[in-house]
């Protein structure tokens, strides 16, 4: 073999790999389905079946009253073998409530932050993870409320906390409460967020609004492969989304 085939060869192996993501949010409304009835397998079934790497949940329940004292979030990843993390926003019904991560793979760190809320509003937060592994970046996940002032303060909360726009690649997952052409989405969107699926999800019988979101940036490490809103009317009040994200070097 010559000098130069060696030396191509070793340029190419020691190029790094671009790093493909299956990501998901999914509300997951306690683990009630539009049928009534309390099933957390159900929704593990979902998720196992979009096979995601990452999926951030909302409106999971912890030790609380209405779901029978289970830790919901211990309990989801128990039945689909990921990694979790929780975030507690409330304590509720002698347990607590709030939003939870599921990852093929552990975080290297992370924190719940606190977003700004009108006085007597649910409280609200962002779960905030990074992850090393396969590659650097960050996971938002996160609940905004319903109120639109609470909900552009939470927009205005998170330009503070995130990382910079032009520097570590990061994903924004969650229920944001309000639609594509809204401020809300908007003042997003004027940070550098993009966003990888364009899709209703609510109501999930007969969707006609888009509040769930999977969002991006910086834009230009991103490559969007396969967005979609899955079809799930049943195991809960939301249809998750999903998306395949490759980050490049």
């Amino acid at each position: 073999m010559s000098r130069f085939i060696v030396v191509l060869l070793f340029a190419a192996l020691a190029t790094p790999a671009q790093t493909r993501l299956r990501v998901m949010s999914y509300n997951i409304h306690h683990g009630e389905g539009m049928d009534g009835k309390l099933d957390l397998a159900r929704i593990a079934s979902v998720i196992k079946g979009a096979a995601p790497d990452l999926v951030a949940l909302q409106e999971v329940d912890v030790g609380a009253g209405r779901t029978g004292r289970v830790d919901q979030a211990l309990e989801l990843a128990r039945l689909t073998g990921m990694h979790v993390l929780y975030g507690a926003t409330m304590p509720f019904q002698g347990g607590q409530y709030g939003n939870a991560l599921l990852s093929r793979w552990p975080a290297a760190g992370f924190r719940n932050h606190a977003l700004p809320v009108t006085p007597g509003r649910e409280p609200r937060a962002i779960l905030d993870a990074e992850f090393r592994h396969p590659a650097a970046f960050r996971i938002l996940a996160t609940h905004f409320d319903i109120t639109r002032p609470d909900r552009v303060s939470a927009v205005e909360a998170l330009s503070r906390m995130a990382p910079p726009a032009d520097s570590a690649p990061a994903i924004l997952l969650g229920d944001l409460n309000d639609t594509p052409d809204s401020p809300v989405l908007g003042g997003l969107f004027s940070q550098g967020w993009r966003s990888a699926v364009a899709g209703f999800t609510i109501p999930v019988r007969e969707p006609r609004r888009q509040i769930d979101f999977i969002l991006y940036r910086p834009a230009g490490r991103w490559k969007v492969i396969e967005p979609r809103v899955l079809e799930e009317p049943s195991a809960s009040d939301h249809l998750p989304v999903l998306a395949v994200l490759e980050l490049t070097p």
